[in-house]
Parts: structure tokens; sequence; C-alpha cells
């Protein structure tokens, strides 16, 4: 039992403090510490200590002795990566939907009542903003009728949200922005064109994430 507890304890710590480094309540560069931690979710540094051991082994912080552990930043090259490997799921999948002419409906409905929700979420809310625009993005990846790619996709899922959310905090103006593409990627595979799809997808994703010249 007492194991059991322990385990619980560690996992708890561990879904608490990814969750605050994909929403930048932590953000990159910040020096965080197991006693700090602990206070915070009124544990002992036990399993504050495996928590931290799993979120290194995960990327998203480094651990230097008698010093803490170092929130990992989003670096250009990881922006790349992602943006990269969203662009050629979505794009598989916009290609494979347009194929099936049948397909289209549904999708464009499941995105139509995406941006409706979209719309009308407090702006001011950037963690379920950033919900929303994974959602979106998310039923795309889904509707392409090929479930090992789409399970891949949701391995993006956390990398794509802590993105978002960053890109959010850092410029406003991004979130009318998102709203804007979106529709306009909506557009594109109601007209059943997913070379138009691509291009957009290109240029709202390089946006969105400051990556001028992000590779195709």
């Amino acid at each position: 039992m007492l194991h059991t507890s322990a385990e619980s304890a560690a996992e708890r710590v561990y879904a608490e403090v990814k969750e605050q480094i994909l929403t930048n309540s932590i953000a990159g560069g910040e020096l965080i510490s197991e006693g700090e931690i602990a206070a915070r979710c009124s544990v002992s540094r036990t399993p504050v200590r495996e928590a931290f051991l799993r979120l290194e082994a995960e990327g998203w912080m480094r651990l230097y002795p008698k010093k803490g552990a170092l929130i990992v930043p989003i670096g250009q090259r990881e922006k790349r990566d992602v943006v990269d490997a969203r662009r050629l799921l979505e794009g598989h999948a916009v290609r494979s939907v347009t194929s099936r002419p049948g397909a289209v409906p549904e999708l464009v409905a499941q995105l139509r009542e995406n941006l409706e929700a979209h719309r009308h979420a407090d702006p001011s809310d950037v963690v379920e903003f950033s919900r929303l625009d994974a959602e979106f993005h998310q039923l795309i990846a889904a509707a392409g009728d090929n479930p090992i790619l789409a399970d891949f996709y949701v391995t993006l899922g956390e990398r794509h949200r802590r993105m978002t959310i960053a890109s959010v905090y850092r410029d406003a103006a991004v979130a009318t922005r998102i709203l804007e593409d979106h529709l306009e990627l909506l557009d594109a595979i109601e007209a059943v064109d997913a070379d138009r799809f691509e291009e957009l997808l290109a240029g709202h994703l390089a946006g969105v994430h400051d990556l001028p010249g992000a590779s195709a």
C-alpha cells in the first residue's frame, strides 16, 4: 500500500509539473528545486525526485545536482522539427480525405463545430484556446484514415500545445491569426483543394510559431 501511495504521489507531481511546463506557468529557462515543488504539492522530496527523473527522460528538463531542474526552453530546432512533422502528417491526411469525397463533409462539419467553439472561447483563457487549436489540427490528422499516423500525431500534441501557448503569450495577435488561418484551411478542405491546404498550412505554422523560412 505504501509503495502504491508513493507511486501515486510521484504520478501526481509528474502530471502537475508537466502541465505547468506545457502551459508556461513554469517557463523555459526557469530553474526549480525539489524542495520548492515538494512544498507546492504537499509531498516529500522522494516523489518529486521520481517525477523529475521522468520529466528529464522525456526531455522537458535537465537535472543539475545541488542546483535543481532547468526547464528546457523551446528551441528553434524543436520548432522546425515539430512543424515539419505536422506539415507532412496533416498534408497526407487532407490528401486522403479529398480522395474520398464522402469524407469531406464529415470533416468540414467537425471543423466548423470546433471553430464555433473557438470563436466563443474567452480570449484571455490561453490554455483553453490552445486546447481548441490542438483539437482542430487533431481532427484533420484523425480524418486521414491511417490510425498509425494519427497515433503518431498525438505524440506531437504536447509539444504543439506548448508551442502554441508560448506563441500566444509572446504576441496576443497570434490568437486572431490562428482563427483566421483555421477558417482558410477549412475552406481549402471544403473546396477539395489539397494543394491549397498544404500551402496555407505551411504559412500558418511558420507564422504562428515565428519560423520564417521553415523548411518544406
